[in-house]
């Protein structure tokens, strides 16, 4: 008795499984290899888990994976903090709610129950409160409801959510009221030159306060004026580089090392490097000294 019809079928049975073999190795040869490193950067720690990089970014940023950054493009994952991470996370079996049935016991309240009942109900936000007090949209509030797990009831065909629950996630601990200038994200992008999809990582990462209005966000512009810091650019007291440039005939690269040699003071703004004019100039002055000294005059 033979397994295949012909020699043909044998043969492209063969190829099949080596095939499968192949892709085996493929598939395992990077974990295996990642076995061997005790440090492992974002996109190599996320093969080692199975998972996206973008998640091994989440758990580092709620603080549950530890990373160091070495650069601002460079940081790396230790292989024994992601087995503390396992360890102190073990599995447990999380059981559904389950709604109690309804029963015709519940007709007959005594009028404490009811007040009791009453005053539970003034702990709750309506959806429409939430909306109002927080300018959100309906579908913000129904999906941070469920990100968030805020505990909620329905009465008469209305949401209600926690008082508290709402309050910690959509408060903050800045006075909103205080600021009085707010920018779009359009204005943002077009006012300090920074690239509209940026917009918002650069306002996270600096804790810039934020509002949310009707599915619109604003960002505090007082904020972005501390940090961009755009009243130095028309301050004589700094020169940019095309400036430097223009001015003493230097190339881009000839005044970045003068500035790293000669610790010349630097200040960003935006795109724009500024430089100190008093160091420059002083500096200037020493390599025009020095350039005469070499000939003889």
């Amino acid at each position: 008795m033979q397994k295949y019809c012909s020699e043909e079928c044998a043969e492209q049975a063969k190829e099949t499984k080596k095939k499968r073999q192949r892709d085996f190795l493929r598939a395992v040869e990077p974990v295996s290899e990642l076995q061997q490193q005790e440090y492992l950067t974002f996109s190599k720690a996320a093969i080692l888990l199975g998972c996206t990089r973008q998640y091994v970014y989440k758990l580092v940023e709620h603080g549950k994976l530890p990373a160091s950054r070495l650069s601002s493009r460079m940081a790396l994952v230790r292989k024994s903090d992601i087995e503390k991470m396992f360890a102190a996370n073990p599995y447990n079996r999380v059981l559904p709610c389950i709604k109690p049935k309804k029963s015709a016991s519940k007709k007959l309240k005594s009028p404490a129950k009811e007040e009791r009942a009453t005053d539970e109900v003034l702990e709750y936000y309506s959806g429409e409160e939430v909306k109002q007090i927080y300018k959100v949209k309906q579908s913000w509030l129904y999906a941070s409801a469920k990100r968030h797990q805020i505990p909620m009831c329905r009465i008469a065909g209305r949401n209600y959510y926690s008082k508290k629950h709402i309050d910690a996630i959509f408060s903050t601990t800045i006075d909103i009221d205080a600021i009085v200038d707010w920018l779009s994200p359009q204005e943002v992008a077009d006012r300090y030159g920074i690239n509209l999809t940026a917009v918002r990582s650069y306002a996270h990462r600096h804790k810039i306060p934020t509002k949310r209005e009707y599915g619109c966000t604003y960002y505090s512009q007082s904020h972005f004026d501390e940090l961009r810091r755009t009243d130095l650019l028309s301050n004589e007291n700094y020169y940019t580089v095309e400036q430097v440039q223009q001015l003493y005939g230097l190339t881009k690269a000839n005044i970045c090392h003068i500035v790293k040699v000669k610790h010349i003071e630097k200040i960003k703004v935006g795109r724009l490097n500024l430089l100190l004019r008093s160091d420059v100039e002083r500096v200037m002055e020493e390599r025009k000294m020095c350039g005469m000294m070499a000939l003889g005059f």
